[in-house]
């Protein structure tokens, strides 16, 4: 589905990689990925400030129109859509990275790319290969070795930022149990994922993490 793009983004992180190395090269690819998407996360915060706001007012709705969920969900719509809300909007950062992802994945999967054989693969980060997976190093090196230990310390961060992230929900916040637990996907999928896209989900939800932190200011 990306195919038209790897070869640029190919392009891109060997050429980087050669300069800063290959895991810098991933970082500073991911960091120009979350920046250029910084404008639509402002946008989502300011729409979560509205619908904030409108809360009291779409309760006031559910509870007039509690038996009739169509005329509930058009008056919702209607308020939101007043005020240049869509109720969707909160999902829009999520689904403008994907791409970016599966892009990095693939670049760190695939054995050839446009023809040429695919020489990130042969890349490492502190001797493990950058298209590697933690099961695979397990498999060859053993459990005790230096390369587990990259993983290790991979999934040490990546836990460590879930950890501040799922503190930051607030005790109010609907569906708390499964929005605490959200954060921790990445540990998860960073865990069967090439060490590449591990790198980028660390530098990306940590991203996520101090934008939240700074467009989404708690109460004191």
């Amino acid at each position: 589905m990306f195919d038209f793009v790897l070869d640029p983004a190919y392009r891109l992180i060997d050429a980087l990689s050669h300069v800063t190395g290959a895991g810098l090269a991933i970082v500073l690819v991911t960091l120009a990925v979350r920046l250029s998407l910084l404008p639509l996360s402002i946008r989502v915060a300011r729409a979560q400030r509205i619908r904030m706001r409108l809360a009291p007012q779409v309760e006031k709705l559910r509870t007039r129109w509690k038996n009739n969920p169509r005329r509930l969900l058009r008056e919702v719509n209607a308020l939101y859509a007043k005020e240049g809300v869509g109720q969707f909007t909160g999902y829009l950062p999520a689904f403008a990275q994907s791409p970016f992802f599966m892009v990095t994945y693939r670049l760190f999967t695939a054995a050839v790319i446009a023809g040429h054989p695919n020489l990130l693969l042969a890349q490492s980060v502190l001797g493990v290969p950058l298209g590697e997976h933690l099961a695979a190093v397990v498999a060859g090196a053993g459990l005790i070795s230096p390369q587990v230990a990259v993983f290790a310390g991979l999934l040490a961060l990546l836990v460590a930022v879930a950890v501040i992230a799922a503190r930051r929900v607030e005790p109010t916040a609907p569906m708390r149990p499964l929005a605490v637990l959200t954060p921790f996907w990445t540990v998860a999928a960073a865990a069967f994922l090439p060490l590449a896209a591990g790198i980028y989900l660390l530098v990306s939800s940590a991203w996520t993490t101090a934008e939240r932190a700074v467009l989404y200011p708690r109460a004191a």
